[in-house]
């Protein structure tokens, strides 16, 4: 499958004053009038333009307006939870950041970012790990994933990452020879603009919408360009020597240049050669067992080669070197995915701890700036504010999540009760102004009629807001800067955001009771590789004893490696156990959502590049009692076929609706429509039992909380596996576990007399 085109972000911003490259501090950003649009690809530029007739949503161009003059503001050393609902554009501001794409960022920020990639949906491999972006400058991801050697091990790896090792022995070698050439007294002076000239095509390569400065820097150098003509076709090229040409002769070359860049040369190798010497590598790599131990890796794994682990350690590995890089600004976009609750405890506190400064591969360093993305609740609460992207704009909470939408709620009551006092008292003024004048008009009391113009015109231009944003007194000058209609606000109540609602199909009633699913006894162990090894492989389960009744929920929780997924497969019949039973009800339907769901989506999407969710919605609703191979349900009674509407139904249900549904490929879905396309798939045979393994990742924060209330409320059983503790609090202990302020609902919940268990 050729490659596609890949669609271009575009950013501008409101110009400052000030030389942001002099900054002291680097971990700041106080960016104003941010505009961020993604533009749809050259070749599909008409073929946008033509869909996007008729739609309601606003476009910039032919592109998507993802922020409208907002304002990013980060604090040094502050912790930031950036949540918003899927599509709002959070990866894509992440990726502006990373990339400096934002003008407002100095070139000499340092940015580390864990972002989750969709390799699969490239094409690429399916167990590639996450982008981890080095903070280094000058160097890039791709650079630095590429000087890892493919026989490396995993600590090799992370060592690699955090410090550029290869990269730097590279430069160090070229520098070496040069300084060392006896041969001619420029092999210095070469040596050392050759390093500059890689340098530059690398960062002009990494960040091409603002790198017009480096372009001319590498312009001058490749083309015998001189400083004055470069300047003259734009004015951003700052001060250089009167020649820096590779090939410039060495008679062209003045006396005082070739001491200078000599001098230079032997400076440079000499910090290079700080950075590598074993000491400090010796360090960098002790504080990367510390770390890898913290995210169990256990000894043996450390030596296993990187190419060799699953993709789940790869991202394990990543967020390592992630960590020990020594950066500015901290990204980690869904760092908790694949990491098991002692992971997610370990990584939070070990992210709490960066405040009195963190461990990293230049050793105690001040604290970074982190922006946290996560659909874990608990885990976002380590952050000292919340970055909200909605509507366009980036607003700012002092606070963790849930003070954010008690504070949200708590203000939207007192508009609504201001705008309603205020409403009344208008009402009342403006019957007064009427009286007067119908009674001036009709005595000839031109005073009265002119007091009530008077107070009329009043009305109109003062009547609004009082009090500043700040709750201080109202000053026109201060509070009001550029053109209104009025010389006051008008109180204006923030609409509610559409509710994001989750509906599960009511399940069938059963003709007689009984268990749904049970285990007695039941112990497992997998077979060796060879028919006739004689060794035989430990047990990962014995003597497990469950049983799962009508609107039971139950919590599976543990390490990774533990023997959760051989549980569920046990559940679902995947597997047979070893010794003892397993028993299911005649009559039962069985939905399994299995944690690799969106990755069977995306090869599913690349394999049929046509295919829309409808389309294959229709293609399985239409099999009856015999499903397609790769749908993840099963059930015991005749599974009833569908209508389209009835199918679109569904889809808009869980969040799915319309052209979303019927004109989207597969593989154009983002990871939070993959997951509700693989809940619309075990949902449509309305199944009385559930079985979910890790349904909340990809999911926003809204969507996770919608799905915890559905499941909460379900009538069916729910057998639940996620490392998601506040999602599997409300679903297994239910009402018990809901926070001051939660809706309680009706008690129908597990927790209204339903069970809920945790294994």
């Amino acid at each position: 499958m050729a490659s596609e085109s890949v669609a271009t972000i575009q950013v501008s911003c409101k110009q400052t004053r000030f030389h942001i490259e002099a900054s002291p501090n680097y971990r700041e950003l106080d960016i104003e009038g941010l505009n961020i649009t993604v533009a749809a690809p050259p070749s599909q530029a008409g073929t946008a333009a033509t869909t996007a007739k008729g739609k309601a949503k606003k476009t910039k161009g032919e592109g998507l307006e993802l922020l409208s003059n907002a304002k990013l503001r980060l604090k040094a050393g502050q912790r930031y939870a950036l949540v918003g609902r899927n599509g709002s554009g959070k990866s894509t501001l992440l990726k502006a950041i990373s990339e400096k794409l934002i003008p407002g960022i100095p070139e000499a920020t340092r940015v580390s970012i864990l972002q989750q990639t969709d390799a699969d949906r490239d094409g690429g491999d399916g167990d590639a790990p996450p982008t981890a972006a080095g903070a280094q400058q000058g160097s890039s991801s791709s650079s630095s994933a590429a000087s890892v050697p493919p026989s490396a091990s995993a600590l090799e790896y992370v060592v690699e990452r955090a410090t550029s090792k290869n990269e730097l022995e590279r430069d160090i070698s070229a520098l070496s020879s040069g300084v060392n050439e006896c041969a001619s007294a420029h092999g210095a002076l070469r040596a050392l603009r050759k390093l500059k000239h890689d340098r530059l095509q690398k960062r002009l390569r990494r960040s091409l919408p603002r790198s017009h400065c480096a372009f001319f820097f590498f312009f001058s150098l490749s083309k015998s360009t001189s400083p004055s003509r470069a300047r003259s076709k734009k004015h951003i090229l700052p001060p250089l020597h009167p020649t820096r040409s590779i090939n410039q002769a060495d008679d062209d070359i003045a006396p005082e240049a070739l001491q200078a860049e000599t001098q230079e040369a032997v400076d440079m190798l000499a910090e290079l050669q700080l950075q590598v010497e074993p000491a400090r590598l010796a360090e960098v790599e002790a504080r990367a067992r510390k770390m890898l131990a913290g995210l169990g890796f256990k000894p043996e794994m450390l030596e296993k080669p990187f190419s060799s682990l699953s993709g789940g350690w790869r991202m394990r590995a990543s967020l390592a070197a992630c960590l020990l890089h020594d950066t500015d600004i901290l990204i980690l976009d869904e760092p908790t995915n694949f990491l098991d609750l002692l992971g997610i405890v370990w990584l939070q506190r070990y992210l709490g701890s960066l405040e009195e400064g963190g461990e990293t591969a230049a050793g105690i360093t001040e604290p970074p700036t982190l922006i946290l993305v996560s659909h874990d609740r608990d885990f976002i609460s380590l952050c000292t504010d919340v970055l909200v992207v909605k509507d366009k704009q980036l607003t700012y909470h002092h606070g963790d999540l849930a003070s954010y939408e008690s504070s949200t709620a708590e203000r939207r009551v007192h508009l609504r009760r201001v705008k309603e006092a205020k409403d009344k008292q208008k009402a009342h003024m403006q019957d007064t102004i009427a009286r007067n004048l119908r009674e001036g008009r009709r005595g000839g009391d031109d005073a009265r009629v002119r007091q009530a113009k008077s107070r009329q015109r009043k009305l109109d231009e003062r009547w609004g807001v009082e009090v500043s944003a700040k709750g201080t007194r109202f000053k026109l000058n201060r509070d009001m800067v550029g053109w209104f209609d009025s010389k006051r606000e008008d109180v204006e109540v923030p609409p509610e955001d559409r509710a994001v609602v989750v509906v599960l199909p009511d399940p069938p009633e059963l003709r007689f009771p009984g268990a749904l699913i049970s285990l007695e006894g039941a112990s497992f162990r997998y077979r060796g590789a060879q028919k006739k090894q004689q060794v035989q492989l430990p047990l990962v389960l014995q003597d497990v004893t469950l049983s799962v009744g009508m609107g039971d929920r139950v919590g599976i929780v543990g390490l990774n490696g533990s023997g959760k997924s051989t549980l569920i497969k046990l559940l679902v019949e995947d597997h047979r156990p070893t010794s003892g039973t397993a028993a299911r009800h005649p009559r039962l339907r069985l939905g399994y959502y299995s944690q690799h769901a969106v990755q069977e989506l995306q090869a599913l999407g690349l394999a049929e590049p046509e295919l829309t969710a409808l389309s294959l919605m229709l293609r399985e609703t239409g099999a009856g009692d015999h499903p397609e191979p790769g749908s993840n349900g099963s059930g015991g009674d005749a599974a009833v076929k569908m209508s389209e509407g009835e199918v679109r139904a569904l889809l808009g249900s869980l969040g799915l609706p319309g052209r979303l549904a019927s004109d989207v490929a597969v593989r154009r879905l983002s990871g939070g429509q993959l997951v509700r396309l693989g809940l619309a798939r075990i949902l449509w045979r309305r199944p009385q039992c559930l079985v979910l393994d890790e349904p909340t990742t990809h999911l926003d924060y809204e969507t996770v909380s919608a799905l915890r209330e559905a499941l909460r409320r379900w009538a069916g059983a729910v057998v639940l596996v996620s490392h998601d503790r506040w999602f599997v609090r409300g679903v297994v202990q239910g009402a018990a576990a809901l926070e001051p302020g939660e809706d309680g609902g009706d008690g129908g919940g597990p927790g209204g007399g339903r069970r809920g268990r945790e294994r």
